[in-house]
């Protein structure tokens, strides 16, 4: 579906591996990560190795590392999942603070979206939560318009969709 590694002006996206393991540490102890997306108990090194080759194990998820390609330190994450509930792949993101606001999570996203629909996938979707304004000012920015809001369990989200010209 996705080229193996994707480039940008200033990042170096890859498939996330177990060497991304202390990364995947510090990133899911974050605030916005436990607020947003939810507390995995990642606690130790060897629960993200865990964590991340059940990732790597499951067809339906697809994780890239984002890294900079000046300083090659990795800050964070795109994703895309097929989720039982949805008929089009779901992009996610997640950066560590320090690299938040720099325009970084807009360029990572915006090609890997460019390269999902480059081939059969006919749209993808975002699903937020509706308080999440940083995320939803980024998946409308990426083109990804207001669909409908639906509940997954007992949360309320809004599903957020772009189509391929």
């Amino acid at each position: 579906m996705i080229a193996e590694k994707i480039q940008t002006a200033r990042l170096l996206l890859s498939p996330l591996s177990e060497d991304d393991h202390l990364f995947i540490k510090e990133l899911l102890n974050t605030e916005g990560w436990i607020k947003f997306i939810g507390n995995r108990n990642i606690h130790s090194e060897e629960d993200a190795i865990a964590y991340i080759q059940k990732i790597d194990a499951n067809p339906a998820t697809s994780y890239r590392t984002v890294t900079l390609k000046d300083t090659s330190e990795t800050i964070g994450l795109i994703t895309l999942i097929q989720r039982d509930y949805l008929d089009q792949p779901d992009i996610g993101f997640a950066f560590l603070p320090a690299h938040a606001g720099k325009g970084y999570a807009y360029e990572a996203a915006r090609e890997v979206l460019a390269h999902v629909l480059e081939d059969d996938t006919s749209s993808v979707h975002a699903v937020v939560l509706p308080d999440n304004t940083s995320s939803v000012r980024l998946v409308e920015k990426l083109g990804l318009t207001f669909n409908k809001a639906i509940s997954v369990g007992e949360e309320e989200l809004h599903l957020y969709t772009i189509t391929k010209n």
